[in-house]
C-alpha cells in the first residue's frame, strides 16, 4: 500500500505540474539542458509541443557524448555526438513546426563535413524564415591544445572557412563566436571582422597566426564589444580600430615583451592580463600598452607566479589611470614585499576598490624537478621598484580594499598599515582567508614562509592583527575578516 501511495503522490505532483500554464513549463524547460528537454517533451502530451515554443535554446554536442571527456575524445564518439545534435538541431528548428522565433541559439559543434553542413543548412533556412534572431557558435576540437599541432590547427581553420562559404547567412547571424585551435590567417581574419557583421564577443583559445607576427584589428565598422584569449600565439596583438569596444581579458602569451597595443578604442572600458612570466620574459612598462586607451575604468592584472612581467616606473603611468575606478593586482608571490603596488595606486588616484591576492602553490612547484621548473619560469625574482618619487601627494579616492589570503606576515602588515595610513577616504579593509588548493593539500607540505602565519580565525586573533594595523596611524576604516 505504501508502494501504491507513493506512485499515487508521484502521479499527482506530475498531474499538478502539467496544470501549470505554458509559460511556466517555459521557464522551467529553459533552465534544462536539450537531453533533459527532449526527453521530458516525449514522456507527455502536455510538454511535446514546448520546445518548439522556446526563445531561447541552447545545442551543445557535449550533451551528447555518452561519457565525460577528459583528453581527447575519438571519432567515433564525435560521429555519435554530432549525429544526435543534428537530429536535435533539425527537429528544434524546423521551420514548419515553429510558430515563435528564438531570440538567441546557443551552438556548439564538431566542423565535422556532413554533419556540420546538415546544420547549417536547417540553420540557415531558419534564420531566412526569421525564427533565429542571433547566434552563439562556438568551433569546437576534439584534442586539448596541448595536444594540438599544425596540421590539426590548419584544418581546423579550413573547415571554418569552408562553413562560412557556404552558409553566408549563418556568419552574418553570429553575435558570438568562441574558436579553438585555429590558425588565423588572412581569410579567417576576413571572415571575423568582415563578414561577422553582427559579432558582439569573440573568444579565441590556442590560436595563432602561423608567424608570431603581429596580429592587426582594424575594424572600423565592428560592433565587436567583447575579446577574449587564452593561450595565443601572435607576436603581439594590435588593437587599431575598434570604436565599440569595451573589454579585453588576455590569459597566458608567449611573447617575451608586451603582448597587445591598443590604438583607436575609445571605448575600453576593462583590461585583464593574466600570466606567469616566463624565464625570457623581458617584461614591458605598463603605461606602454596604456597609451591610447584614455576611458580605463577596470584594470586587473594576475602575475600567477614566482616574478612580475611588468617592469617598474613611475609617474609615466599617471595619464593612462586618470579614470580607474577599479585596480586588481592578483596572484603575488606570498614572500614579495607589497609596497612597490603603492605605486599604481598613487598613479591612480580616482581608483576607489583595491584587490590584492597572493600566490605561492607548491603543487605547481612538485609536478616539476626544481631544474626543469627554472628552465621554464627561472628564479623567484623579488619586485625591485623603487617608490621615493611619491610621497602621497594626490588625494586617493580609496574606499575599499579588499585582500585575499592574508596572513598576519610582516610585508603584508606594513603593506596595509601604508595603505590605512594613505587613504583618507578608505572605509573598509576586508582580509579574507584564502581558498584551499586540493592538489596542495595532497601533497601534505608545508608552504615555504606561511606555515606559521594562519589566517587569524579566533577573535583574540583578529584583535591581535587589528591592534597591529592600527598602532601609530590614524584611520577609521573598519576592518572585517572573511573566514571560509
Amino acid at each position: 500500500m505504501e508502494i501504491n501511495n507513493g506512485h499515487t503522490f508521484q502521479a499527482e505532483e506530475g498531474d499538478r505540474l502539467s496544470n501549470l500554464p505554458d509559460d511556466i513549463l517555459l521557464d522551467i524547460l529553459a533552465r534544462l539542458n536539450i537531453s533533459t528537454v527532449a526527453k521530458t517533451s516525449a514522456l507527455s502530451t502536455r510538454w511535446r509541443h514546448l520546445p518548439w515554443q522556446l526563445t531561447k535554446l541552447d545545442l551543445d554536442v557535449a550533451e551528447f557524448l555518452h561519457a565525460p571527456v577528459f583528453n581527447s575524445i575519438t571519432t567515433v564518439h564525435m560521429d555519435q555526438a554530432m549525429s544526435a545534435l543534428t537530429k536535435a538541431a533539425t527537429s528544434l528548428l524546423s521551420v514548419p513546426q515553429r510558430d515563435t522565433s528564438i531570440r538567441n541559439l546557443g551552438l556548439k559543434l564538431y566542423m565535422m563535413d556532413s554533419y556540420s553542413s546538415n546544420i547549417g543548412s536547417v540553420l540557415s533556412q531558419a534564420i531566412e524564415a526569421g525564427i533565429v534572431k542571433e547566434l552563439d557558435l562556438a568551433v569546437l576540437h576534439e584534442k586539448r591544445h596541448i595536444d594540438c599541432n599544425d596540421d590539426d590547427m590548419l584544418h581546423q581553420a579550413r573547415a571554418v572557412k569552408v562553413f562560412a562559404g557556404v552558409f553566408p547567412r549563418v556568419i552574418h547571424c553570429i553575435t558570438r563566436l568562441s574558436l579553438y585551435n585555429v590558425r588565423l590567417d588572412g581569410d579567417i581574419h576576413h571572415i571575423i571582422f568582415d563578414c561577422c557583421t553582427q559579432l558582439d564577443y569573440l573568444s579565441l583559445e590556442h590560436c595563432d597566426d602561423g608567424s608570431r607576427a603581429v596580429w592587426k584589428i582594424n575594424a572600423p565598422n565592428s560592433k565587436l564589444r567583447h575579446l577574449e584569449l587564452a593561450v595565443c600565439f601572435f607576436g603581439r596583438l594590435d588593437l587599431v580600430c575598434l570604436p565599440k569596444f569595451e573589454y579585453i581579458y588576455w590569459e597566458i602569451w608567449f611573447t617575451p615583451y608586451a603582448p597587445l597595443s591598443f590604438r583607436s578604442v575609445p571605448s575600453l572600458r576593462e583590461l585583464r592580463l593574466s600570466c606567469p612570466a616566463q624565464s625570457d620574459f623581458q617584461g614591458f612598462k605598463l603605461s606602454k600598452v596604456l597609451q591610447g586607451v584614455p576611458n580605463l575604468h577596470t584594470l586587473t592584472i594576475d602575475f600567477q607566479g614566482e616574478k612580475l612581467w611588468m617592469q617598474p616606473e613611475q609617474k609615466q603611468i599617471c595619464p593612462a589611470f586618470n579614470n580607474l575606478k577599479k585596480l586588481s593586482i592578483l596572484c603575488i608571490h606570498v614572500e614579495f614585499d607589497l609596497l612597490w603596488t603603492i605605486i599604481l595606486l598613487e598613479a591612480a588616484p580616482s581608483v576607489e576598490l583595491l584587490c590584492i591576492d597572493t600566490w605561492e602553490h607548491v603543487c605547481l612547484v612538485n609536478k616539476e624537478d626544481e631544474d626543469g621548473r627554472k628552465l621554464v619560469y627561472g628564479e623567484t625574482t623579488h619586485p625591485s621598484w623603487e617608490i621615493s618619487e611619491f610621497t602621497g601627494t594626490r588625494n586617493w579616492q580609496l574606499k575599499e580594499l579588499q585582500f585575499t589570503g592574508f596572513r598576519p606576515l610582516k610585508q603584508q602588515l606594513v603593506f596595509l598599515k601604508a595603505i590605512m595610513e594613505q587613504a583618507r577616504n578608505l572605509q573598509t579593509v576586508i582580509l579574507k582567508e584564502e581558498e584551499p588548493c586540493e592538489d596542495c593539500e595532497a601533497l601534505g607540505t608545508p608552504l615555504s614562509c606561511i606555515k606559521d602565519h594562519d589566517f587569524p580565525k579566533s577573535k583574540d586573533e583578529q584583535d591581535n592583527v587589528v591592534e597591529q594595523l592600527r598602532e601609530k596611524i590614524s584611520s577609521d576604516s573598519q576592518i572585517i575578516f572573511q573566514c571560509l
